[in-house]
């Protein structure tokens, strides 16, 4: 674009910075024009202004024209923040001619700190002011170069502490540290270059100071010359702006059409101005001008002087629409480098990447597309790329895109699928062992269990062996020794190298697989699994891991067809673990009594016999009974149901199995010997002999004998028994009624004598009651019932015939109405009362003892004894209470009464 502004004739110098653009005329005046472009100036010398430098970090002016005719150049310092009559502040006035011989500036420069300012001469010397430039006192000049070619270019350039002036000349390159004393010296090159041609760059390019001569644009550092640039024509200026070099050159070869030459200046003399990307190495701008004057920078843009007093702006074009320029001409690597140095985020970058990829692709340049493609992982779906390479044609290049999306760690588990299938199908065995065999688990960048599946489905078991192996995948491991290689002998070897948690639920998994094809090494390993299980030491080194022992009966199951095996570590088990869990002794058991069921070799058999019982008897049974004695029914192992009958105390079984095989001594033989425990055993003898109609006259003897002694059954219902018995006589029990009625006899008399004695004792009583009631009572003991001593007065006497002296009564007695003597004995029938009372409501107790009881009328006989059926009638109940009073209830209170103190 351009802007037309006329701009005041004369112009000698120009310069921009602090947001306006300087010019200097042959009159003398400054001229400054703002944004706004409204051209303002001052009067500055009374001639003419021959140069101008603007600082950019400070509102400071530092110029160089002339007041007076003749060779006397004058350096001003002019404050453009201060005024003075309206015009800028000139804080100093130097003159610029260090010594007596005349001479004409060249060039000026200021550094940005205001201490150093160095001018150029034609005669080749440069001198230096060091120090505040803005005043006198505080700075001092001096001659810093002497030499034979004029001074075409200066430029500081601060490194650190470090400052450094770059001096070039028309025919040389040289640069001095100006910040020490001795100021230092360094020739970089033998080649110069005219006036306004030299330029120091930005960061960019590591502030480089640019020497642009006729056949190359050379760069240099403080110490040593850079790269160069073969950039043709005829230099006339140069200048840099924002990572761009600007060079203004007249090439009589090259006249690129230019929207800013008019139609009729074809006579004039052309100048084409070329702006050099030297990051991207592409020129980023040429256009053809007439008779430049300069080229400043300003409000982030270039500006371009020409000599007619035209001001042409070059704006430059956003990143976006360089990079679509770019892309239409294909220029992508341009495009790339572009997007770099103007530090474009990765996801345009990599926008730029697919873009430069699918170009490359429909040009059938599909290795290239691929690498461009590689430099989108992590920003383009990696679909978008795989879909591209899925035929088999271009399965290397699909291959080398899924290596970098694994070493990414940006794969899932279908890329991983993917790339092995490729390596498989490629027969790569390298790249794949290269993929596979990493040296650490930080290194693995696949899913290892997708990769494990993937190689055992293409059958290469090794390579998924390994990787199950180095990465405990302990079930894929298994998995593949047992059911694809049916390596046995490998996989028990490996379970017995896991831990003692990986190799319990391993041998849970394969130990049949593993108990039918190798039974005896299985086996071995089960038993130290069980016992006193430590992972083998293969590859472990010295390391040392807690013994451990997994539950025994949960591996059961596994020997389902291995009864050998199976008795050998059921046997093991018992031996070396007797707390093994109950489900080894029951299998153990079950497994002893098949054995014994099937043998047919009799000594065998009574072996096994023997091993059966004597693991009954261990004592391992007592929580499971009902387990083990159904073992032994099933089997029908007698023996040992007949044991577990005794230790379960079921007599009644073992009467009944001795009943159902008629075994009749073994009959007696179990009353005899558990009738004490369970009598009832002699009752059910009794009835099962009844019930046979053989002669059994011997065993019913010893049956109503036992009875007999044991009164175990009334004798009517001995004879009711007997009654079924169709063989039964009245000769088998006519003993046993003798005896019966003898002894009934003999409790009839007892209980005659012990009637009369408790009758006489009665009246005994009620006469002693009487004579208390109707008589006076003479007290004649002479001595003390407590203490034996002498009675003496004061004493306590009571109607039971004892006496007391008072101190003794006093210590002795626990109440005042009773016989300290007597009182035990009271008490003793006070509670015989109180329990009949309280028995006599028992109703249940009562029914139960009548319902289980052999002999009814004793129990009923008992409780009329206690006089649980009486009323009971104390002294304290009400008088009407007391009128018609049972004969015992009359004995009971005159027995009370007899107790009482008379006073």
């Amino acid at each position: 674009a351009s802007k037309f502004l006329c701009l005041p004739p004369g112009i000698t110098v120009c310069d921009s910075g602090r947001g306006s653009l300087v010019f200097g005329d042959m009159e003398g005046q400054i001229w400054f024009l703002p944004r706004s472009l409204q051209l303002t100036g001052f009067q500055a010398y009374k001639l003419r202004v021959t140069h101008l430098y603007q600082l950019k970090q400070h509102n400071i002016l530092a110029s160089v024209g002339e007041d007076e005719e003749g060779i006397n150049p004058l350096v001003k310092i002019w404050n453009l923040e201060k005024r003075d009559g309206g015009n800028p502040l000139c804080t100093r006035i130097l003159p610029a001619i260090p010594g007596t011989e005349p001479t004409v500036v060249s060039c000026l420069t200021v550094h940005e700190n205001l201490n150093f300012m160095a001018i150029g001469f034609t005669d080749g010397s440069v001198t230096l002011n060091k120090g505040d430039i803005t005043r006198d006192r505080h700075s001092k000049t001096q001659i810093l170069h002497k030499g034979s070619y004029p001074v075409t270019g200066l430029a500081f350039r601060q490194a650190g502490k470090t400052t450094h002036l770059f001096v070039v000349t028309t025919e040389n390159v040289q640069s001095y540290i100006v910040s020490g004393k001795d100021y230092p010296r360094v020739e970089l090159d033998t080649h110069g270059c005219g006036l306004r041609c030299s330029a120091l760059s930005d960061p960019s390019q590591d502030l480089q100071f640019i020497v642009a001569g006729d056949e190359c644009v050379y760069l240099y550092q403080p110490d040593e010359r850079g790269p160069c640039f073969a950039f043709e024509g005829h230099k006339l200026i140069a200048h840099w702006f924002r990572g761009y070099l600007v060079i203004v050159s007249r090439d009589r070869k090259v006249s690129p059409k230019s929207e800013f030459t008019s139609r009729d200046s074809q006579n004039s003399d052309k100048q084409i101005l070329n702006i050099y990307d030297l990051c991207n190495k592409f020129i980023a701008y040429s256009a053809v001008f007439e008779d430049v004057v300069d080229v400043l920078a300003e409000w982030g843009s270039l500006y371009v002087l020409t000599r007619d007093g035209r001001v042409h702006a070059l704006q430059e074009k956003d990143t976006q629409t360089k990079l679509e320029m770019l892309f239409k001409k294909n220029l992508f690597e341009m495009a790339i480098n572009l997007a770099k140095s103007q530090h474009l985020d990765s996801d345009g970058l990599a926008q730029i990447f697919m873009q430069y990829g699918d170009h490359l692709y429909s040009k059938g340049n599909h290795d290239g597309a691929v690498q461009q493609y590689i430099r989108t992982i992590g920003k383009l779906e990696p679909s978008y790329v795989i879909r591209k390479f899925l035929d088999a044609q271009r399965i290397h290049n699909l291959t080398a895109y899924l290596q970098t999306l694994h070493r990414q760690s940006l794969a899932n588990a279908d890329h991983t699928t993917l790339l092995l299938n490729c390596y498989t199908k490629l027969k790569d065995s390298s790249k794949l062992e290269e993929f596979i065999k990493t040296k650490s688990e930080s290194e693995v960048h696949f899913d290892v269990e997708t990769a494990i599946k993937v190689l055992r489905q293409a059958g290469y078991y090794s390579h998924a062996l390994y990787l199950a192996e180095n990465h405990a995948h302990h079930e894929w491991y298994l998995k593949i020794q047992l059911e694809d290689i049916k390596n046995y002998q490998e996989a028990l070897r490996y379970i017995g190298k896991l831990p003692f948690e990986q190799a319990e639920s391993n041998m849970k998994r394969y130990g049949k697989i593993l108990m039918h094809h190798i039974p005896e090494q299985t086996t071995q390993l089960l038993k130290g699994l069980c016992t006193d299980y430590r992972p083998s030491l293969e590859g472990r080194g010295d390391r040392e891991f807690p013994s451990c022992r997994a539950n025994s009966e949960e591996f059961i199951p596994i020997f389902a067809n291995n009864p050998r095996e199976l008795k050998a570590f059921l046997e093991h088990m018992s031996e070396v673990q007797p707390d093994s869990p109950q489900g080894i002794y029951d299998t153990l058991l079950e497994l002893r009594l098949q054995n014994w069921a099937h043998e047919k070799d009799p000594q065998a058999k009574e072996k096994l016999h023997a091993e059966a019982i004597s693991l009954l008897k261990s004592g391992r049974f007592c929580d499971v009974f009902d387990k083990a004695l159904v073992l032994c029914q099933m089997h029908d192992f007698q023996d040992g149901v007949l044991y577990l009958y005794e230790q379960g105390k079921l007599f009644q079984q073992i009467m009944h199995y001795h009943m159902q095989h008629e075994q009749y001594r073994q009959v007696i033989a179990v009353c005899e010997r558990h009738g004490e425990q369970e009598p009832s055993l002699w009752e059910q003898a009794l009835s099962y002999f009844a019930r046979k109609e053989e002669d059994c006259k011997e065993y019913v003897a010893a049956v109503l004998r036992h009875i007999e002694n044991k009164s175990l059954m009334p004798p009517l219902l001995v004879v009711q028994t007997l009654a079924h018995n169709s063989t039964a006589t009245l000769s088998i029990i006519r003993d046993y009624l003798v005896q019966k009625l003898q002894k009934q006899s003999q409790q009839i008399a007892q209980d005659e004598l012990r009637v009369r004695r408790y009758r006489e004792e009665t009246t005994r009583i009620r006469q002693e009651i009487q004579e208390l009631k109707a008589s006076p009572k003479i007290f004649q003991k002479t001595k003390c019932s407590i203490c034996n001593s002498a009675l003496e007065l004061p004493s306590v006497h009571f109607l039971c015939g004892h006496s007391f002296h008072q101190h003794c009564f006093e210590s002795y007695s626990e109440s005042d109405a009773d016989c300290p003597t007597c009182l035990p004995e009271n008490r003793k029938v006070m509670d015989m009362i109180r329990a009949q009372e309280q028995k006599r409501d028992l109703h249940d107790q009562f029914q139960h003892q009548l319902k289980c009881s052999n002999d009814s009328f004793s129990v009923i006989a008992d409780y009329f004894g206690r006089g649980v059926f009486n009323k009971l009638t104390l002294l304290t109940d009400p008088p009407t209470a007391r009128l018609t009073p049972s004969l015992e209830a009359g004995l009971q209170r005159d027995l009370l009464m007899h107790s009482r103190r008379g006073t």
